[in-house]
């Protein structure tokens, strides 16, 4: 049983929902690149020194991944989980770049996302959820491949509109699934039962060390919304200076986490 998995019981997603969460979102994406200007896609982003055209280019890799996976032979088992997933993304770091902007040097990035969505629809109406995929922390089930697909999408959709200042739309499904699994790997990171996090309407966890909390209010409780979530989760901003602007509440004196996140980066 992976490391994940052996802490924390894992959340089932439904795979066929999570695949039709992955093509919405990537519709949405497509919509508003399709109408970005040369000016837009070359302007900066909060990923480094990308730009949008990296950024864009990044969001068709991280979807290819699937249809790539799925070319190769089935792994023989499943390794690991979508919550082994977020930490085995920063090693690689230096190979995703190179990806990217290998594919950012293509002259027509809409006709590379539909390229990805087309591949992407035909690979997965080819498999079922549980068939093993390749992947980066190891061999894992279609489905949770997907829930990270699902985390890839919506928080590199923010990074988009943060970069171009257009609003894009977000599928409920797609972000209600990356809400959770990010808020999931913060309970597997920091097993307890002392601090309630809630992300309304979709995840609400426990953890950190601590007297565990059994009725009526908790005494230490996190409250923010989906965005301000994965922004935290993903460190694109941070507990001080979203706490500052109100765009979390924390009360008790265990709910601090401002040293337990990002989970992934």
């Amino acid at each position: 049983m992976p490391p994940a998995a052996r802490k924390q019981r894992v959340r089932q997603y439904d795979a066929e929902r999570t695949r039709a969460a992955v093509a919405a979102q990537l519709a949405h994406v497509r919509d508003a690149v399709q109408e970005l200007t040369p000016e837009q896609l070359a302007l900066p982003t909060r990923l480094g020194d990308w730009t949008v055209r990296e950024l864009v280019a990044h969001i068709a890799l991280a979807v290819g991944s699937v249809d790539r996976g799925l070319r190769l032979p089935a792994p023989p088992q499943v390794e690991a989980t979508a919550l082994d997933w977020p930490a085995a993304t920063a090693p690689l770091a230096a190979g995703i770049d190179a990806g990217t902007r290998a594919l950012a040097a293509e002259d027509d990035l809409g006709a590379l996302l539909a390229r990805t969505a087309e591949a992407f629809d035909r690979a997965v109406a080819a498999h079922p959820g549980d068939r093993p995929v390749a992947a980066r922390p190891g061999a894992m089930r279609l489905g949770d491949h997907l829930v990270t697909r699902c985390v890839e999408l919506v928080v590199h959709t923010d990074d988009l509109a943060a970069a171009t200042g257009r609003e894009i739309r977000y599928d409920r499904q797609a972000l209600a699934t990356a809400t959770r699994l990010l808020a999931d790997v913060l309970a597997v990171r920091a097993p307890g039962g002392s601090v309630e996090v809630r992300v309304p309407p979709f995840a609400v966890v426990q953890c950190v060390e601590g007297p565990r909390h059994t009725r009526g209010t908790p005494p230490n409780v996190v409250e923010t919304d989906p965005l301000t979530w994965l922004r935290l989760a993903t460190g694109r901003t941070s507990w001080a200076e979203e706490l500052a602007a109100a765009h979390l509440s924390a009360s008790g004196d265990r709910a601090d986490l401002g040293d337990l996140l990002p989970v992934m980066r």
